[in-house]
């Protein structure tokens, strides 16, 4: 997966983000993993490596920044829904002292995200193989992100129990979703929406952060 190294780059410089050579090493070896894994366990419809960089692992590391995530944050935060591990391996990756959770119901994806967990080394990743409305962490969260995972109302219904006090859901959208917004349940506010420059994606890109009213 070098072949892939200086588009990487490139799209990190676009993004401002700052990454190590592990950290670009980590990157591509996750993608050479997706990919190679992508086939018998049905991670995405995506099938060339190429098409993985940028719909997956660029779109993942565009909102690396915008999640509460810092140098200074080390609040732990859950990737619900998280699949082949997106957003969540890429900013644990990004941020390696910042405790993240991923959590799937499906047996396979969590097999997945524990092997990438474990051959890179990611030792801040907690794979979680339960269904969201039954997940009862010891400690609850920061942060709530989800990529694509469901409308904002059922993100909100299935995970505020994962929510600490004053914590944000940090929801990623395609085009900015008028209907769900305007559906949200009383008690939850829209915080920030940011509009999303992807390097490569002429699509519409949206990161929705939602926080309980006070």
């Amino acid at each position: 997966m070098q072949q892939f190294r200086p588009r990487l780059l490139q799209a990190a410089s676009q993004l401002a983000l700052e990454l190590s050579d592990a950290q670009v090493d980590a990157l591509l070896a996750y993608l050479d993993l997706f990919a190679r894994w992508n086939a018998a366990y049905n991670l995405s419809a995506v099938r060339d490596p190429a098409e993985m960089l940028e719909r997956h692992i660029i779109d993942s590391l565009s909102v690396v920044n915008l999640c509460g995530t810092s140098a200074a944050d080390q609040s732990p935060l859950i990737d619900v829904g998280s699949g082949g591990g997106l957003p969540g391996i890429p900013l644990a990756i990004v941020h390696p002292q910042r405790p993240i959770s991923l959590l799937d119901s499906n047996g396979k994806k969590s097999r997945f995200q524990f092997q990438v967990a474990s051959q890179l080394k990611l030792r801040n990743i907690n794979v979680v193989n339960e269904r969201v409305e039954a997940y009862t962490p010891d400690q609850r969260y920061a942060g709530v992100v989800s990529r694509a995972f469901a409308s904002l109302q059922d993100m909100v219904a299935g995970s505020e129990h994962l929510l600490a006090e004053g914590g944000r859901f940090y929801a990623m959208k395609g085009k900015l979703p008028e209907d769900e917004l305007s559906a949200l349940p009383k008690g939850i506010k829209v915080e920030q929406v940011h509009t999303l420059s992807v390097p490569g994606c002429d699509a519409e890109r949206h990161l929705i952060v939602l926080t309980r009213a006070a």
